[in-house]
């Protein structure tokens, strides 16, 4: 009998601007793979400080022009007025983009270094939220959550507070920093709808392509990575196919244990490759072109 339940999960994945030709076609060959299986959404990242605003915002009008997906663009208040940060919202807006996942973003120093905001810039993000919905009421906005609570939060409570302040500015769902261990997912949804926030809280989900080069990231980003979880890549730094089965294998059963529990909906960070997020779905039941499958 299958863990899956017999609704099929609703799927969205991020997706980040190139940096390089190759890179270009590297991310153009993992959408149209991905594409077929019908996301509620894709996004588009934004680099610290908008260091890569034109190539986000090419990329998410590509998106507009030549596919039939709907495409969420990332936003950030680092380093920017909030007039110069407006005039994204509103260069989006006239593109076409109905959807915006709005986050504070990380200190233009680095993670785990002071935020300090630009002088004339947007403190929070519920700020940005706030003024996004003003202006452009017809623009839905996604914001992030922390199931390990933000670095910067002093408790859980202040960092729920954080979150409901989001949503009173007019956010209408939540995804998740990546993790690795269901239970912190379990329980930090246990809090948030004990707070009386119903908003839908996507859980993001990794595969570790390079299990060392992920560590290192979601490490500095707050992320717990369990002694289990690096007992598996043991041995495999110079095992890359290895590495992707296990990568594969991972990432299915935490999906699947999700799923399992009743979780319908999933974010896949996809670091622009689609190949373990093509089989992950698949094993979820879902089938390119709109023939899905109960798995």
């Amino acid at each position: 009998m299958s863990d899956v339940p017999h609704r099929l999960p609703a799927i969205s994945f991020e997706f980040f601007p190139p940096k390089t030709d190759e890179m270009e076609r590297s991310l153009w060959e993992s959408i149209s793979r991905l594409a077929p299986l019908a996301p509620n959404f894709v996004s588009v990242t934004y680099g610290a400080g908008g260091s890569t605003r034109e190539r986000t915002h090419s990329t998410i009008v590509r998106l507009l022009k030549e596919t039939d997906l709907t495409p969420a663009a990332h936003l950030t208040c680092v380093g920017a007025s909030r007039g110069e940060v407006d005039d994204v919202v509103a260069h989006y807006h006239e593109a076409g983009v109905r959807h915006i996942v709005a986050l504070r973003g990380d200190p233009a120093t680095g993670i785990g270094t002071a935020y300090v905001p630009h002088p004339d810039g947007y403190k929070t993000s519920a700020e940005l939220v706030a003024s996004i919905k003003k202006r452009f009421p017809d623009i839905d906005v996604t914001v992030s959550a922390y199931p390990e609570k933000h670095p910067e939060s002093a408790s859980f409570d202040v960092d729920l507070d954080a979150l409901q302040a989001k949503i009173d500015a007019g956010a209408t769902r939540a995804i998740t920093q990546v993790f690795f261990d269901n239970d912190l997912y379990f329980r930090y949804l246990d809090r948030v709808r004990a707070r009386g926030i119903a908003i839908p809280i996507l859980p993001g989900i990794m595969p570790m392509h390079n299990f060392k080069q992920a560590r290192a990231f979601v490490t500095r980003a707050g992320t717990t990575v369990p002694d289990w979880l690096a007992e598996k890549f043991e041995g495999l730094d110079d095992d890359a196919e290895t590495r992707k089965l296990v990568a594969a294998a991972v990432a299915a059963g935490q999906v699947q244990n999700l799923a399992k529990h009743g979780v319908d909906t999933f974010h896949f960070y996809t670091m622009n490759r689609a190949d373990l997020v093509f089989a992950i779905c698949h094993l979820l039941g879902l089938r390119p072109n709109g023939a899905r499958k109960a798995a």
